[in-house]
């Protein structure tokens, strides 16, 4: 037995590896195209994977890989019968795949070409399109929240990262969604008493504590959740959108100051020129000068 997988292993070792390593000697950049090759493999079968593992289809899927490692066992253990039983089963497999994997594969041909299948290999929509489509979200939520006067507290992340307030909440990690947003401030619910966080266009975290403004210059009249506000807007350059309990007005922290009783088209216009318009703009601008430095970097290597 010890002699006939000696002797398999040598052949395979003989036909495949030592072969391999003498085409590279012969063809050296195909080890390019070879580690191509194996970048491709590995991110569909991750990628496979990742769609498999929270469905049914996971048992199935370790079940298939046992059989192929004991297919390859026997046929290198040189069980002859085992080997025929197991390489027969594995022919007739693909159908019963097929079969098995229906629901599954229908649903993975069903989303090329839509948002979930783009979005995974980067074909994402405009970072700014998204943005200001989720300030809409934020607005109908915040209006929908002062009509039913239920208190809240939205802080919008720009720039200054605010991870440490993040990791004091309850992290969430979710897309942008009204009813969600209405829902984590309804009253006595575990999330409502707090800020929510939103970051990186996704609500990043609930139940967030905030810091307090507590200079002699705010007016009394002020509650916790506006002097909250205040705080963390002069703490960092994020805005922060205030829904009274006691009034249902919505007021807008920025820059340490507090515009107060704000209709829906003010918010909105508050919202897309400093989260949307403003930030991008500045982009637009760091990039046109990067680029203006390199054209004058190229144009001195000319005249040199």
């Amino acid at each position: 037995m010890g002699i006939e997988i000696g002797t398999n292993w040598q052949k395979f070792y003989n036909e495949n590896i030592l072969q391999y390593v003498e085409n590279l000697k012969n063809h050296p950049f195909q080890i390019i195209w070879t580690i191509v090759d194996i970048a491709i493999v590995v991110f569909l079968a991750y990628y496979f994977i990742r769609i498999v593992k929270d469905s049914r289809a996971w048992q199935l899927v370790k079940g298939i890989i046992l059989l192929i490692v004991a297919t390859w066992i026997s046929s290198l253990l040189n069980l002859v019968i085992l080997n025929s039983i197991l390489s027969t089963i594995m022919n007739f497999g693909v159908i019963a795949i097929i079969i098995i994997f229906q629901p599954e594969l229908r649903r993975g041909l069903e989303q090329l070409g839509t948002n979930k299948f783009t979005k995974f290999f980067g074909i994402t929509k405009d970072l700014e399109t998204k943005t200001k489509e989720n300030v809409y979200k934020i607005v109908i939520a915040t209006m929908e929240l002062a009509k039913q006067k239920t208190g809240a507290l939205i802080v919008i992340e720009r720039d200054i990262k605010i991870q440490d307030i993040i990791s004091k909440g309850i992290e969430i990690d979710s897309e942008v969604s009204p009813q969600l947003l209405v829902n984590i401030f309804v009253p006595n619910t575990p999330l409502h008493d707090g800020a929510v966080i939103i970051s990186n266009n996704k609500i990043a975290a609930a139940a967030c504590v905030l810091p307090l403004a507590d200079d002699k210059n705010i007016a009394k009249g002020l509650g916790t959740r506006h002097r909250a506000a205040l705080g963390a807007s002069r703490e960092s350059d994020c805005i922060v959108v205030v829904v009274s309990e006691e009034t249902g007005k919505v007021s807008v922290a920025k820059d340490g100051n507090l515009i107060a009783d704000v209709r829906e088209d003010v918010l909105k216009r508050i919202l897309i020129n400093n989260v949307v318009t403003n930030r991008f703009a500045e982009n637009d601008k760091k990039k046109a000068r990067m680029n203006k430095i390199k054209q004058n970097m190229k144009k001195l290597k000319k005249t040199k």
